[in-house]
């Protein structure tokens, strides 16, 4: 049992209320009430807020490792450097290869999706347009030929929750239709898409804008491209990577606007140097410098993913654009775990579902995070607090 803590769930905040978690699952959520005798007590957390853990649909990253590595020690590593920031339900996000090495990494990242590591895998190329490839190297993009997708979902063993690419690209709509049949997400990303080709995407059954306004053609008053067709369409939730560094604070509150609370999901991005440092680093097979916590190419300057972590964006949210509490949970929880599939069970402070929550403090900073209904991080900063009836 929790208790004393402000409590941000789906509905609003709620301050000085309690949660009880039995076997990995949350069974009440309430405002503290005198407990019977012989009750046990419950850990203070007065002054503490608690948010549902953080669900991150597109991160490479992170802690000196990538999830495109060769070992699952190595995505492990990963892994755990954003669960220490908040993010109990990772999406393993690739970055363009060779088929048959995406494959490789599909097989491997797949036994972690069945251990429970990972919540699924995200192919962020080869399908994308050589015009928008950003930190993609360019020849080894393709075109999004049906049969090479099906490749791809075949080789993930059911594990594959999203794949990114350019729906003007031949084979595009095609590989968008069968992305939806088999179940898997179809995002428009890395594009140079026109208005009309996005939205024949969308038709298509494509639901995700993969870092919108990143590696797109901008809004043009006469030639509003894939930004406008993205923000638009209620069937479309909205990457934002919200490090400051892809996006200015205005663009943020822009895309917030036009896609409203429920559309939009915070990102990351992340590559190798999250939580893990400045450096020289490589992202497949590219080298990257990252200086001042901003990653670029070695050669051209390209932004090459982000060192954010989720506990980041979800203060600059707060802080910087001034949004609410329960707003920014739900960009950063709720909504990705919509989009994937997954709000049954995760995403927000609700009875029955996965006891998966960030304790922060009054800075916003985390303290302790809990995954399953045990404390994976910071349960030693709890120890000293003082049991007070439930």
């Amino acid at each position: 049992m929790l208790a004393g803590a402000r409590l941000v769930l789906p509905t609003g905040v709620v301050e000085n209320g309690k949660i009880a978690v039995e076997n990995g699952v949350i069974t009440e959520i309430a405002a503290p009430v005198a407990p019977p005798d012989g009750a046990v007590p419950a850990l203070d957390l007065t002054g503490f807020t608690v948010v549902p853990g953080f669900v991150d649909m597109h991160v490479h990253g992170g802690g000196g490792e990538s999830y495109h590595s060769g070992s699952a020690e190595q995505v492990i590593k990963a892994a755990h450097t954003h669960l220490a920031h908040g993010t109990t339900t990772t999406v393993a996000s690739t970055v363009t290869g060779e088929i048959d090495e995406l494959c490789r990494q599909a097989s491997m990242l797949s036994e972690l999706v069945e251990d429970g590591v990972l919540a699924g895998i995200h192919f962020e190329g080869p399908f994308i347009s050589i015009n928008r490839c950003g930190a993609h190297k360019p020849d080894l993009l393709r075109d999004p030929d049906p049969a090479v997708v099906r490749k791809l979902i075949d080789a993930s063993r059911g594990a594959a929750r999203m794949v990114t690419l350019a729906p003007e690209l031949e084979g595009g709509i095609e590989s968008i239709r069968l992305l939806t049949e088999r179940g898997v997400i179809a995002a428009i990303g890395h594009t140079d898409a026109s208005y009309d080709k996005t939205l024949a995407g969308i038709e298509a059954g494509a639901t995700v804008a993969t870092h919108l306004f990143n590696a797109m053609p901008g809004l043009a008053h006469r030639a509003p491209g894939p930004i406008a067709a993205l923000l638009e369409d209620e069937r479309v939730t909205v990457e934002l990577i919200g490090d400051g560094v892809h996006l200015h604070p205005a663009v943020v509150d822009l895309a917030f606007r036009g896609a409203g609370a429920s559309r939009v999901a915070l990102v990351t991005d992340a590559m190798d140097a999250a939580g893990f440092g400045d450096g020289d680093y490589m992202l497949g097979p590219l080298a990257v410098q990252v200086r001042d916590g901003v990653a670029r190419l070695a050669e051209g300057g390209s932004i090459a993913g982000s060192t954010l972590t989720l506990d980041v964006a979800f203060k600059r949210a707060v802080s910087v654009n001034g949004l609410p509490l329960e707003t920014v949970s739900r960009m950063l929880s709720l909504n990705p775990a919509q989009q994937l599939g997954l709000s049954d069970k995760l995403g927000s402070l609700e009875v029955g579902k996965r006891a998966d929550l960030v304790v922060l403090d009054a800075q916003y900073d985390v303290v302790a995070v809990m995954r399953e209904g045990r404390w994976a991080v910071g349960e030693d900063r709890l120890k000293d607090r003082v049991p007070v009836a439930n």
